[in-house]
């Protein structure tokens, strides 16, 4: 069984990993969980979410780690900068949106990668934060095992997600991606009836 882990603070913004977490649950090989620094915290929408991992108890061997932005990812937390680091270096699947790319920029973990983010003004004070060329005006960016997206991408994150971690064909993850991204009658125009 492979394990996703969302790493959560308090006001999460829960629409961001929502379409990528439903994906990831509704898959037999998969399992999805959440860590955090506290044993319960709560979504911008007021979700309150008991926390499965902390951050010293996630083991080296889970598939994808999931950074899900927020208010909260002004943190200082060598643990959490420490695991990321770990499986940036060793080629480990790494994905994360709008306030924790904010996290990355600030520890100088977006280095050697191509990224995105919400603005990168907002990092212009950050002295880690060393490799502004490598940054892209667009929605989402993959390069090698890390995603990067700005808040408004939670669709184009999650297609990027799947296809890093080849959690099926491109086809196949463009297809459900689309569902939610058309809408169900512009769908089942394009590609037929998803439920017959």
């Amino acid at each position: 069984m492979k394990k996703a882990i969302f790493f959560i603070l308090d006001e999460y913004a829960d629409w961001e990993g929502a379409y990528l977490s439903s994906q990831l649950n509704q898959n037999k090989n998969w399992e999805v969980k959440t860590a955090s620094i506290k044993n319960e915290v709560t979504s911008i929408g007021g979700f309150k979410t008991l926390i499965d991992y902390q951050v010293k108890d996630i083991t080296a061997d889970i598939n994808l780690l999931v950074l899900i932005g927020g208010n909260s990812w002004s943190i200082e937390n060598e643990q959490l900068r420490n695991l990321i680091a770990e499986r940036l270096t060793n080629k480990k699947s790494v994905a994360a949106i709008c306030g924790a790319v904010d996290y990355l920029a600030k520890n100088g973990l977006l280095t050697n990668f191509k990224h995105t983010g919400n603005a990168q003004y907002l990092w212009k004070n950050y002295t880690k934060y060393v490799n502004k060329d490598d940054f892209e005006q667009k929605q989402v960016v993959r390069d090698h095992n890390l995603v990067t997206a700005n808040g408004t991408a939670p669709l184009e994150f999650t297609k990027q997600v799947l296809k890093m971690i080849s959690f099926s064909s491109d086809e196949q993850i463009n297809k459900d991606v689309d569902l939610y991204k058309l809408g169900f009658y512009k769908y089942c125009s394009k590609y037929g009836n998803p439920f017959k």
